[in-house]
């Protein structure tokens, strides 16, 4: 193959959700020219001689256990105000596209089928996808909602580690953007070790963890004492339901404290409540109360807001890490990548701090880049 006809593939575990149906409307609207790579980090200058595979080759596929095809949930996302207006009608060739490379996940309910087969059907629907299409290889992005931790001595693996399972025995690098058990579940560690692929995660960092990072070191920095930072997240549409469980809502706020422990040397006082908001659809607002000790003791108190739809933040993050991941595997780069902690509330080691996670990250490009 040539290098223009060298394709990529990119397989979405949720691909009828609201990000990944934002990443593929948008990674169609930026090859078209409709609108600029906004929010792109592989898309700026620093990147430019890491041999990235192009946007224009990328092409997408997924699982899902929902039946609205991509072309009518990209209309969802314009009535929400995450998509903007005429974009889906410009892009629904590529929407249509995508949609058609959709295979129905699972387990379902009253599913029969066991572990083992499941991950046979994941794994030969992955395989039919990249011989079908001729993709140099496939990257799997976990983008689907977050599940909660599994009970003690529960023999069935969770949903997500079955996809990931199925991302191994397919050959395929692997991309956590959630906070559920994924590649980390005990049974898959040896058949991960041996497999040589690259993978990443886990908990995309979007929004109230992105600030902490940034304002944690501040702190830090100045020699300031924080006694105490607690927020709330205020979500709707799919995240927003799912994490009105309890149990799931504990695994995604770990990684928001992880954060802070790591960084300020302990966890303040204070937790995250995250509640379930219906109105919001797509959209999330988090807000950060923060207590700080200063010179004499006197007080310094910061609050933030952040407000945003969510998918159209994390959608240029799942298509840096899609293009980053399919370019370490064609270098041979592989094992967990600390190197990608940029982009994660809970990366697989490396530093905290955004500012340390981003040099981290432009080293990382320096292993990308071809030979001479």
């Amino acid at each position: 193959m040539t290098a223009p006809e060298v394709r990529t593939g990119v397989w979405f575990v949720g691909a009828r959700g609201s990000v990944a149906t934002t990443a593929v409307t948008g990674c169609a609207a930026v090859v078209a020219g409709l609108h600029p790579p906004t929010g792109l980090v592989t898309e700026t200058e620093p990147f430019a001689e890491a041999a990235l595979p192009p946007l224009a080759s990328l092409v997408f596929g997924g699982h899902d256990t929902a039946d609205c095809p991509l072309p009518k949930r990209a209309e969802q996302l314009t009535a929400a105000g995450v998509v903007p207006y005429g974009v889906p009608g410009a892009v629904q060739a590529e929407l249509a596209s995508a949609d058609a490379e959709i295979r129905t996940g699972g387990p379902l309910p009253a599913d029969p089928r066991t572990d083992a087969e499941l991950i046979a059907a994941f794994t030969a629907d992955l395989t039919s996808f990249t011989r079908r299409n001729g993709l140099a290889r496939t990257v799997v992005v976990n983008v689907s909602s977050t599940e909660p931790e599994p009970a003690p001595g529960d023999p069935r693996l969770p949903p997500s580690s079955l996809y990931a399972a199925a991302a191994v025995r397919a050959g395929c690098p692997y991309v956590d953007f959630t906070p559920s058990t994924g590649l980390r579940a005990p049974a898959l560690q040896d058949a991960v070790a041996a497999s040589g692929l690259p993978h990443a995660g886990r908990d995309g960092k979007t929004g109230q963890t992105l600030l902490r990072s940034v304002l944690a070191p501040m702190f830090v920095q100045r020699a300031l004492s924080v006694r105490a930072w607690s927020g709330t997240n205020l979500l709707g549409a799919g995240d927003g339901a799912a994490l009105a469980d309890p149990a799931a809502a504990a695994a995604k706020n770990a990684g928001k404290a992880r954060v802070l422990a790591d960084t300020l040397g302990a966890a303040p006082e204070g937790e995250v409540h995250i509640d379930n908001v219906p109105s919001l659809g797509d959209w999330k607002t988090a807000w950060d109360h923060i207590a700080v000790d200063g010179f004499l003791g006197s007080r310094i108190l910061l609050q933030t807001t952040w407000q945003a739809p969510d998918s159209a933040l994390a959608a240029p993050l799942v298509l840096d890490l899609a293009r980053l991941l399919a370019r370490a595997h064609e270098v041979g780069i592989a094992g967990p990548l600390p190197e990608l902690g940029f982009y994660f509330k809970d990366p697989d080691g490396g530093p905290s701090s955004l500012s340390d996670q981003y040099a981290a990250l432009l080293a990382f490009t320096t292993r990308l880049r071809p030979t001479r």
